[in-house]
């Protein structure tokens, strides 16, 4: 299995009791799972229901969930007649008729038209008979969402091996060239020695010593087994199933204080050229690394 992206989106819908639920999911990459969901007004009591499912998908990346609802809401319509106040009304327009001498012709339609006679209420939304639509509705936004961040992961996936192989043959090409290179040291040490000592003797077993310690100074076997090891930890990080991004970017620290210190003992202008190419695909590969859930 690829490891997966961080970023992704995502849409579901769903349709239940003549509404329609749509959930989006929208994912970037972050260091830790940040999780901001949206829904309309009424609705916030299912916040928790639906950070529960998305905490159990996702574990890493800023994730935006937004909910909206559309359809048919009647059956939340519900109106209340005053019929207190719609008899002060009529008292009172007949009062005003006796008082001007003028007949009451006052009609139902009138009476209701006057203001708060005719109340039209919202009733609260049973929230447990509309979870079952939001809930279908956001694992099909999850399940696109999590076919785009694998697809994007395969991508990831595939650059970070190429670039593994890459590095991993330029590791071992200055693993090969040690040899010659001490063998050029060694040389270059014994001709300044006999300049110095002005065609004396040279003592065979202090010139081996020297050798030695050169020789010593220059070893990055422990570094390049060190860097192999990373590098097939690396391999298994990203076909591992589960979240390995941080695993990822600690190791590719640790390559990079391999290489460092590889650089600095063997302290050599073609290999420094060599230990810069090999910063360069680390610095790549790092933030590819930056996008892996």
């Amino acid at each position: 299995m690829s490891s997966k992206s961080m970023t992704g989106f995502g849409r579901g819908e769903a349709v239940a009791g003549g509404r329609q639920w749509i959930a989006e999911i929208r994912c970037v990459n972050h260091r830790y799972l940040d999780l901001k969901i949206k829904l309309p007004k009424g609705y916030a009591g299912l916040e928790e229901k639906a950070r529960k499912i998305l905490s159990a998908t996702l574990q890493r990346g800023r994730v935006d969930v937004h909910f909206s609802v559309t359809g048919d809401f009647s059956d939340l319509q519900k109106i209340e007649v005053n019929s207190s106040l719609a008899t002060t009304y009529r008292d009172a327009l007949t009062r005003l008729g006796a008082a001007l001498d003028l007949s009451d012709n006052t009609t139902l339609s009138q009476l209701a038209s006057y203001p708060d006679v005719l109340v039209l209420k919202q009733q609260e939304e049973d929230l447990d008979s509309v979870w079952p639509a939001m809930e279908q509705a956001l694992k099909i936004a999850l399940v696109t969402c999590d076919t785009m961040r694998s697809q994007e992961g395969e991508a990831l996936t595939t650059d970070l091996l190429e670039r593994l192989d890459h590095f991993s043959k330029v590791v071992h090409e200055i693993g090969n060239s040690i040899p010659e290179l001490l063998q050029r040291r060694q040389q270059n040490l014994e001709e300044r020695l006999e300049k110095l000592l002005d065609n004396i003797q040279l003592d065979p077993q202090r010139l081996a010593q020297e050798v030695a310690i050169l020789a010593d100074k220059t070893d990055v076997t422990e570094e390049i087994v060190r860097l192999d090891s990373h590098i097939n930890q690396f391999r298994a990080f990203l076909e591992a199933d589960e979240a390995t991004g941080r695993k990822l970017d600690f190791l590719l620290q640790e390559f990079l204080r391999e290489v460092n210190t590889m650089a600095s003992k063997i302290n050599d202008a073609a290999i420094a050229h060599l230990s810069v190419e090999l910063k360069g695909e680390l610095e790549k590969m790092r933030e590819q690394v930056q996008n892996i859930e």
